[in-house]
């Protein structure tokens, strides 16, 4: 995991049993006690799992929501990112959000934003894959590169950038808030269903939020 301090000192690692502990010590209490209905900040049930203004990938029918904080230059997003893909994928009732949180400089600021911009021309979800999977330092030149290589209108995508740059900056700030309010040390750090996973976890333990959170789910109804 990298830090929101920029540092790049992973977190000690956990046993897939901690792991998964952190799960259910976080379920309770992850969203606000008081009626989300009566709540009109970012912590809202509605903005943090169905941000309408971020696509979901995966199924966008799905019955859970993963959620993942990120940040386009932090490794370790990059290399979990085709283990969660393919999590998502095998499930096949998984919608998955990826939310910016850009901690390691102005590159991944200026990634963040290009990269929300695209959703204006439909291509949000090319691009963020162009971008996860560089692995090299990004520069707002190597982010240009990329993302027209990905098919990106770059000309519309600087008019998309300017005309609607309130609206980037918001979702940006929402996601931000929405992470430093769980409590999150760095990126990458997730919301399965309703519970809280701030850190990496493996294809198996995915696997186990998942059905812990559809578990909890049915509790529910």
């Amino acid at each position: 995991m990298t830090t929101s301090s920029e540092s790049n000192r992973p977190y000690r690692q956990r046993t897939r049993r901690q792991a998964l502990g952190l799960l259910g010590t976080g379920a309770a209490a992850i969203f606000p006690r008081r009626s989300l209905a009566q709540r009109d900040d970012v912590l809202t049930e509605a903005l943090v799992l169905r941000d309408p203004d971020i696509p979901a990938a995966g199924n966008p029918a799905g019955d859970i929501t993963i959620v993942e904080y990120f940040d386009y230059q932090c490794p370790y997003c990059r290399k979990l990112e085709p283990e969660l893909r393919q999590v998502v994928q095998d499930d096949g009732k998984v919608r998955l959000v990826f939310k910016d949180w850009p901690i390691l400089g102005p590159a991944s600021v200026t990634a963040a934003h290009m990269v929300l911009a695209s959703k204006y021309q439909d291509k949000f979800i090319q691009a963020h894959d162009a971008l996860i999977a560089v692995n090299s330092k990004l520069t707002e030149a190597r982010i240009r590169e990329v993302l027209a290589g990905a098919g990106i209108d770059l000309d519309r995508l600087d008019k998309d950038l300017a005309s609607n740059s309130a609206a980037i900056d918001a979702v940006v700030s929402r996601n931000k808030d929405q992470a430093v309010a769980f409590e999150f040390r760095g990126t990458p750090s997730f919301i399965v269903g309703k519970f809280r996973v701030p850190g990496v976890l493996t294809m198996a333990q995915f696997g186990q939020a998942i059905a812990d959170a559809r578990k909890a789910m049915a509790a529910r109804k």
